[in-house]
């Protein structure tokens, strides 16, 4: 039996300085280099988020909806893809500068998408690179997609999908704030962190939320952490920590106790 991989997906408001377009947030892609060099995880999948680099251009050539015959969108995809392996090409050098043996793997490469969702992925590279010891690193992309023609892959399915072909023992996500909340932290003073979820009782705070027509922080998050359900449903857990905080990766990455929240089966 092939050894069970981990999954870290970082996301791009971490990264990236998401007020300023096509700006890296460069001290936390560095120290976060440095986390994952120090936890020393075998069998270790990176995959990002796109923040300020992939978010406007895709926005602004309405990639995400598809391509609808104009000829400013094909450009605007390979804009879209091309910000994308920037960023992830700092992301790389960072891990590299720490001595870990990377491999960027471009979705948009072996990949197509259905309506959005995965339908097929060459894989076989993948697993390659994982038995001989490297760590991939993959990313939200702008993919090709059968119905639409092309839309936006977020790095959330991605890393649902891995785990599950994959059988991931686990996938740690970091993001912005300490975790999933009752209410969005950054403005609800009261809203309070839940650390422990079951896949019941996170349906159930979804139908809530979308009862109240809640677009804040808290409904995004949940919309992200939504993305997970296949692989929850499996049976792999999910860990989701603040990484703009320090160690707090490294910690996840190692089991230790740490502040987040922790998504499971039942």
């Amino acid at each position: 039996m092939s050894p069970r991989p981990t999954i870290l997906k970082v996301g791009g408001s971490v990264i990236t300085r998401k007020e300023k377009p096509f700006t890296a947030n460069v001290s936390a892609i560095r120290r976060l280099a440095g986390e994952i060099s120090e936890a020393n995880v075998s069998q270790l999948i990176v995959i990002h988020g796109g923040g300020s680099f992939g978010h406007p251009l895709a926005k602004q050539y309405s990639i995400k909806e598809g391509y609808r015959g104009e000829a400013g969108q094909l450009l605007g995809f390979s804009k879209t893809r091309q910000a994308m392996v920037a960023l992830n090409k700092l992301i790389v050098d960072a891990l590299i500068q720490h001595n870990i043996s990377v491999a960027a793997v471009s979705p948009s490469s072996c990949i197509v998408t259905k309506s959005g969702r995965i339908a097929t992925m060459i894989e076989e590279p993948l697993k390659r690179l994982l038995q001989m010891g490297f760590v991939p690193v993959l990313y939200g992309d702008a993919v090709l997609d059968s119905d639409l023609g092309f839309t936006i892959l977020s790095g959330d399915q991605l890393a649902a999908y891995l785990a599950v072909q994959f059988n991931a023992k686990r996938i740690v996500m970091g993001i912005d704030v300490d975790g999933l909340f009752t209410a969005d932290p950054k403005k609800d003073k009261s809203a309070s962190l839940i650390r422990h979820c079951t896949l019941h009782e996170l349906k159930r705070i979804q139908s809530r939320i979308k009862e109240t027509n809640t677009n804040d922080v808290t409904g995004a998050m949940l919309g992200k952490i939504t993305e997970l359900t296949p692989a929850i449903e499996k049976g792999i857990s999910a860990f989701i920590v603040n990484a703009g905080k320090s160690k707090n990766v490294y910690k996840a990455l190692k089991g230790e106790r740490v502040i987040g929240t922790l998504i499971q089966q039942a």
